[in-house]
């Protein structure tokens, strides 16, 4: 007898715990019903009354609760949650309309909260959503919302989640899905932006124009530079090289005059000289038969020999007085030695000697660089 009923409540346990393992029948509320033993999933909370009145909430599991006595009120999802928040109207601060909508993410932090502190979460936050995008786009320009669009997002996170922790709420972040401009500021956001491409290619055109000028400006500058230098290395070199040949052609000159003079010094010397004057007079008349030119003439042009008689004279007294030159200059070099090896101080009484020898003394002593 024992065993039969204790099969009976063993079958009777495993058709109630099939029963209560399947996905949870809801009510009319939407809520689970009491099925005696409930298995709650994997993040979810439910909440249970009695009569009526909180008392506690179910962990994932299995829980048993009591029939007619317990009953499932709410049931939160601890997921995270995303909530599409409607398209609305807004007016920024330089009074420009905008239309916008957006993605609102949140999670159940509080069931009890969610359950018992308002009515309908997911409504309140999101016309909570609306009126702070809208706040927040009224303080700031057009230009404003384009650039700092992520700010936007993380001041409408904040301001949301200050009210929404009253609610079991906390909202992980927002985001501006679409945005939709009046018709004329699209087509002057277009004409500005064309505006800016034409300026940015104008200014890259003139700083391309600038910097070619400046290339070519270095360039020429480089060239002229160049150019001096190497005008400046010719004329140097110009200036070296007729300095050499200047030098060269003194140098040949002196040794043709000492050759010359060397040969004249020489036996027949004086008649070689005369030949050549004569040589040099005939070449000289043959030219001026050959080119018109007017020149003045010695009136014995026919008389060579008077002519080379002539300039040998002239040589002659030119050679003469060179050597009577050198001559006084080499007598002149003598006294001075002289008077160098002579003693400074002469002691002689005038008394003691002649007229004619004091006489003759005086003068010597008078007239040193005079010839004995």
């Amino acid at each position: 007898m024992f065993k039969t009923a204790s099969i009976r409540s063993t079958r009777l346990l495993k058709l109630m715990v099939n029963h209560a393992s399947r996905r949870h029948i809801t009510g009319r509320g939407g809520t689970p019903i009491n099925t005696i033993i409930v298995f709650v999933p994997q993040q979810e909370a439910w909440v249970v009354e009695r009569f009526g009145r909180f008392t506690r909430i179910l962990e994932p599991g299995i829980n048993f609760l009591a029939p007619i006595v317990h009953k499932v009120a709410y049931v939160q999802s601890l997921k995270e949650l995303a909530i599409d928040v409607p398209q609305q109207a807004a007016i920024t601060m330089d009074n420009v309309t905008l239309n916008l909508d957006g993605v609102l993410y949140l999670r159940v932090t509080d069931p009890h909260k969610a359950s018992y502190g308002v009515e309908d979460a997911e409504f309140a936050i999101t016309q909570l959503a609306q009126t702070t995008m809208r706040s927040e786009i009224g303080k700031i320009a057009l230009d404003t919302v384009f650039r700092e669009r992520e700010t936007l997002n993380v001041n409408i996170v904040e301001a949301l989640n200050k009210a929404a922790d009253a609610w079991g709420l906390t909202c992980l972040r927002y985001e501006i899905r679409d945005m939709k401009l009046p018709k004329k500021i699209q087509e002057a956001m277009q004409m500005q932006v064309e505006a800016e491409r034409k300026k940015r290619a104008s200014i890259l055109e003139s700083e391309g124009i600038r910097e070619a000028d400046i290339n070519v400006a270095e360039g020429q500058k480089k060239a002229k530079i160049l150019n001096s230098e190497a005008f400046k290395m010719e004329q140097i070199n110009n200036a070296e090289g007729e300095a050499n040949a200047i030098l060269a052609k003194a140098r040949a000159k002196a040794n043709a005059i000492n050759i010359v003079a060397q040969a004249i010094s020489s036996k027949n010397g004086v008649n070689a000289v005369s030949y050549n004057v004569a040589e040099q007079y005939v070449s000289a008349f043959s030219n001026l038969a050959q080119k018109g030119n007017t020149v003045l003439l010695p009136a014995n042009t026919g008389d060579v020999g008077s002519m080379v008689s002539q300039a040998m004279a002239i040589y002659t007294n030119l050679s003469e007085a060179n050597k009577v030159k050198q001559t006084l200059s080499e007598t002149k070099e003598v006294k001075e030695e002289e008077q160098q090896s002579q003693p400074t101080n002469i002691n002689v009484n005038p008394e003691s000697l002649d007229t004619d020898t004091h006489t003759l003394f005086s003068s010597e002593l008078d007239s040193p660089d005079k010839p004995n």
